[in-house]
C-alpha cells in the first residue's frame, strides 16, 4: 500500500492506524457503587452548605460573642 502523501513516514501511518483503533474501540467500565456513594455524599454535603447559607443568610449579624472561659 502506498500512502496518500510520499513525505510521511510509512511507521507513522501505521501507528496512526494503531491509534485509531485503540481508539474507535469502547471500553466498558463496570458500574461502581463506590461512584453513587461519592456522588450522594457530594450532594448531602452541597445541601448541607446551602441551609447554613440560608439560615445565616446576608442579614445575619453575630454581634455578641461568647465570654471567654479563661481569664489573664
Amino acid at each position: 500500500m502506498e500512502p496518500a502523501l510520499p513525505f510521511i513516514d510509512p511507521r507513522t501511518l501505521e501507528t496512526l492506524e494503531r491509534a485509531r483503533v485503540l481508539l474507535d474501540t469502547p471500553v466498558e467500565k463496570p458500574a461502581s457503587a463506590w461512584l453513587g456513594l461519592g456522588a450522594a455524599a457530594f450532594a448531602a454535603v452541597a445541601a448541607v452548605l446551602m441551609a447554613g447559607v440560608m439560615i445565616l443568610g446576608p442579614g445575619v449579624a453575630l454581634e455578641n460573642d461568647a465570654p471567654p472561659t479563661w481569664m489573664p
